[in-house]
């Protein structure tokens, strides 16, 4: 091994410590100093470059050793994270506001976009309908001017994401659609789903073809989730406490919660969070995947509950839309956890138990989403098409595509017979699946379906 190879394995040990993001760069510019002391000894020893390499990275310690050790050693940094650190440069610290302003200022716009419909008589109160059609667009058009703006997007992909935002606004509010149309329900939960792959395209910064910058977004996707819950368990609280203290005063206070706390705070929550996860890009490990390691075996435990107790009640699964949205959830959850473990596990490690354990999980939700399949074809040769029935059976035709490959990959990668990086292709590659999807139910189905 030449100078020139060990300066490429040097880079790339680098690339890899650089992820773990409890590791500040200043700490692996030391930890290479100790590397290249370790290689220089080991080479004078009399070992070969690539030996005395191999050797110095092993003695060094595994990855999730050393980050517990800089977490001890820098537990601080933890809590720094989420505040303006004084010990930053005046450019870091210049970003760090200017980070915080943007977000505050998308905030406010979050909360101008919820209240503006009432200047037209479009209460939160009075007009349920309206918001049901609307919530996706108005909470998540202020998240992509965040992502817009922080990612200095340039003008083709400003472009792109407003008129795919302007096309979901118009197609939902010019169909003419009873309020009580199974197409209203459709749309109001699918466009906020093809809206949040419209968000992936600013977040990624206009790089959405990248596999990298779109495991970036479903990283992203879980943390926001995480935080967002977070935000409306502490919002929760403040709204009980609201209404109890006025209400101790005797005064009444359900039209602020209702008509301005609940609306407002929701709002502004959806940029905050955003705000959180961009801030706190220096801690040990992302939530997401931490907590998929807790979840998985007791999602697996359950799926398996599940069809146990299908094959001896010998009961169908109900096809009812409730019932329906609730499975489609319960398979999305399913590959939400896929997909964290994924943007966790060293794509170089051997397949061990919790690989196993993860294939058990797939397979359990491929024999649900098949049960599913089974009965949705029932009651459609049954009763014929509707929109609810015909939404469910490609969605879960979706699913059903992507736990199969899934399912067969875990099996290959186990195996030794394909890389675990062929897994992360897949799922990355497979999201504008979802999007187009979300958009054909959005777009399509109301004048496919004579806007039932």
């Amino acid at each position: 091994m030449t100078d020139t190879d060990i300066e490429a394995q040097v880079t790339e040990w680098r690339a890899y410590m650089l992820r773990r993001k409890a590791i500040s760069e200043a700490d692996v510019d030391e930890l290479e100093d100790h590397l290249r002391e370790r290689v220089g000894d080991l080479t004078a020893a009399g070992l070969k470059p690539d030996e005395a390499f191999l050797i110095a990275v092993k003695r060094m310690g595994r990855m999730d050793e050393l980050s517990r050790e800089f977490a001890r050693e820098h537990s601080d940094r933890l809590w720094k994270q989420l505040v303006l650190d004084p010990d930053r440069d005046a450019a870091a610290d210049a970003e760090r506001r200017r980070g915080l302003l943007v977000m505050i200022v998308c905030a406010a716009l979050g909360v101008v976009a919820i209240k503006a419909p009432a200047l037209f008589g479009l209460g939160f109160d009075d007009s349920g309908d309206f918001y049901a059609r609307n919530m996706g667009l108005l909470v998540l058009a202020p998240l992509a001017v965040y992502f817009a703006w922080r990612r200095r997007l340039g003008t083709g992909s400003i472009a792109a994401v407003a008129v795919l935002f302007a096309v979901g606004a118009v197609a939902n509010n010019a169909y003419p659609l009873d309020a009580d149309s199974q197409s209203v329900v459709l749309s109001a939960i699918h466009l906020p789903l093809m809206l949040w792959f419209v968000v992936g395209i600013a977040y990624a910064g206009g790089e959405w073809r990248s596999g990298r910058r779109r495991m970036d977004f479903i990283r992203f996707s879980g943390e926001w989730f995480i935080y967002l819950v977070l935000i409306g368990l502490g919002g929760g609280v403040l709204t009980g406490f609201t209404a109890g203290v006025f209400g101790a005063i005797g005064v009444d206070a359900e039209v602020f919660v209702s008509e301005w706390l609940v609306p407002c705070g929701l709002a502004a929550a959806v940029v905050v969070a955003a705000w959180l996860v961009e801030a706190k890009q220096s801690v040990i490990e992302n939530m997401a995947p931490v907590l998929t390691r807790v979840f998985t075996p007791l999602f697996a435990v359950t799926l398996v509950a599940v069809l146990v107790a299908i094959g001896v009640t010998t009961n169908a699964i109900d096809v009812e839309r409730d019932m329906l949205i609730l499975f489609d959830l319960l398979l999305a959850v399913v590959l939400g956890l896929v997909l964290y473990s994924i943007s966790a596990r060293d794509a170089e490690a051997k397949p061990g138990v919790f690989d196993w354990m993860q294939l058990a999980l797939v397979v359990s939700a491929l024999l649900i989403d098949v049960l599913v399949l089974v009965a949705i074809l029932g009651r459609i040769t049954e009763w014929g098409f509707t929109p609810n029935k015909s939404a469910a059976l490609g969605e879960n035709l979706v699913l059903f595509a992507n736990l199969a490959w899934t399912a067969w990959l875990y099996v290959s990668i186990i195996r030794r017979r394909k890389r675990f990086a062929q897994l992360e292709d897949w799922q990355t590659n497979y999201m504008p699946v979802y999007a187009a999807w979300a958009a054909v139910v959005v777009l399509l189905f109301p004048p496919l379906f004579s806007f039932a």
